[in-house]
């Protein structure tokens, strides 16, 4: 066996002893997740209900900060944009969305100031329904207690819109010291 087929096998093993990715909704605190410039309308809470038609809006201008808690530690795999209502505004599309990792309180007069740790581009085609989650690079989401996504621009639209937003992954498996007994 070459050493490049080896490498295959050894990666696609890999790939088929890791953990299938799930939807990690259900780990949400959702008390401590919030949006800042959502429309009242379209509040952040939408996003999870599954109905496109409901989803998320910015109310003043394109700019919008969603910010997630989750109640442990995740490691993140991908996530799910989804379009607001099948796309039929496709101009209030976000096209531009910072992902920052484990950062509480970021609002607009600092969100600028601080690195992203992941930048999407995105295309009407990144947000259909249909379309594959957005993979994210494994090694800077392995310990997450929050994401905040800044969605920075759009398609051109005064406002913007997302129908859906799922994050896929699992948890972390952490060690809790009182299960361990004193060793005698």
């Amino acid at each position: 066996m070459s050493s490049v087929a080896a490498v295959d096998a050894s990666a696609s093993a890999t790939a088929c002893a890791l953990p299938k990715a799930v939807d990690l909704t259900d780990k949400l605190e959702k008390t401590a997740c919030y949006a800042r410039n959502e429309h009242s309308r379209f509040p952040w809470t939408n996003l999870m209900i599954g109905d496109t038609r409901l989803g998320c809006k910015s109310d003043a201008d394109e700019q919008l900060i969603l910010h997630f808690e989750f109640q442990e530690f995740v490691k993140v795999h991908s996530i799910k944009l989804t379009e607001f209502n099948n796309g039929c505004d496709p101009e209030q599309n976000p096209s531009r969305v910072l992902l920052f990792v484990n950062r509480n309180n970021l609002g607009f007069e600092d969100i600028e100031d601080v690195d992203p740790t992941t930048t999407l581009e995105l295309t009407s085609d990144d947000l259909k329904e249909n379309a594959d989650n957005l993979l994210l690079q494994y090694v800077k989401y392995q310990r997450i207690k929050s994401i905040t996504l800044f969605v920075e621009d759009n398609n051109g639209g005064e406002i913007s819109a997302l129908g859906g937003l799922k994050f896929f992954g699992k948890p972390v498996a952490t060690t809790n010291m009182a299960d361990f007994k004193k060793q005698g």
